[in-house]
C-alpha cells in the first residue's frame, strides 16, 4: 500500500473521538514552563480531562508540573505511552517519529499539534501499524466533542443533550 498524504487533510469525527477515549498516556514532546504557551495549558487540560501526561522538555527535566514530572526524552518515560504528542515544528517531528517508533511497545498514536505536519514522518509511523493525526489539537478536539468549546460561542456542528456540569474547584468540565 502506496502511502496518501491527502487522507491527512481531513478526519472523520469518529476516528479523532476513538482515539480520545482510547488513549490514557499521552506523552507531550515539546512542553513549555510558560504559562501563555499552549503546550502548557494542552498539558493542564488533559490532565484535568483524566489522561496521564508525560511532558517531555531535555530543559526542564526532573521538574514537576501539575503533579506530572517532565522528562528529557521519550525513552526515559516508564512504562507504555498510548500517544505522542508533538508540539514541536514539522521539521522535528521526523526525528520525535522516529525515537517514537523505537518504544518497546510503540505508542498506538502519534499526533501533531496545529501546523504541524511531516508527512514523511507518518509514512514512517503508518508503515508500522501508528495511527497519526496531523495538525490538530487534541485540546480542541476533547472540548469539541464534550460540548465545552461551545461555552465559548464556537459551533462545532455536533448536537448534544448533555446539560453542564459543575467540576471541581467551581470550574466546569465535561467528557467525551
Amino acid at each position: 500500500m502506496t502511502y496518501d498524504p491527502t487522507r491527512h487533510d481531513s478526519y472523520a469525527d469518529d476516528v479523532i473521538h476513538g482515539i480520545l477515549k482510547s488513549v490514557k498516556s499521552i506523552a507531550l514532546v515539546g512542553f513549555s514552563s510558560n504559562t501563555v504557551r499552549p503546550s502548557y495549558f494542552v498539558t493542564k487540560y488533559l490532565i484535568e480531562r483524566g489522561y496521564t501526561l508525560y511532558p517531555v522538555n531535555p530543559g526542564l527535566a526532573g521538574q514537576e508540573f501539575f503533579g506530572a514530572k517532565v522528562y528529557a526524552t521519550l525513552a526515559e518515560i516508564p512504562g507504555p505511552i498510548d500517544m505522542v504528542e508533538i508540539f514541536r515544528n514539522s521539521e522535528a517531528a521526523g526525528p520525535i517519529t522516529d525515537e517514537a517508533l523505537l518504544l518497546q511497545p510503540m505508542p498506538k498514536v502519534i499526533w501533531m499539534q496545529l501546523s504541524v505536519r511531516n508527512d514523511e514522518a507518518a509514512a514512517k509511523a503508518e508503515a508500522k501499524g501508528v495511527t497519526v493525526i496531523m495538525n490538530r489539537c487534541p485540546k480542541i478536539e476533547y472540548g469539541r466533542f464534550s460540548g465545552e468549546i461551545g461555552w465559548n460561542g464556537v459551533n462545532t456542528g455536533l448536537l448534544s443533550s448533555k446539560r453542564p456540569m459543575l467540576g471541581a474547584k467551581s470550574w466546569q468540565k465535561r467528557t467525551i
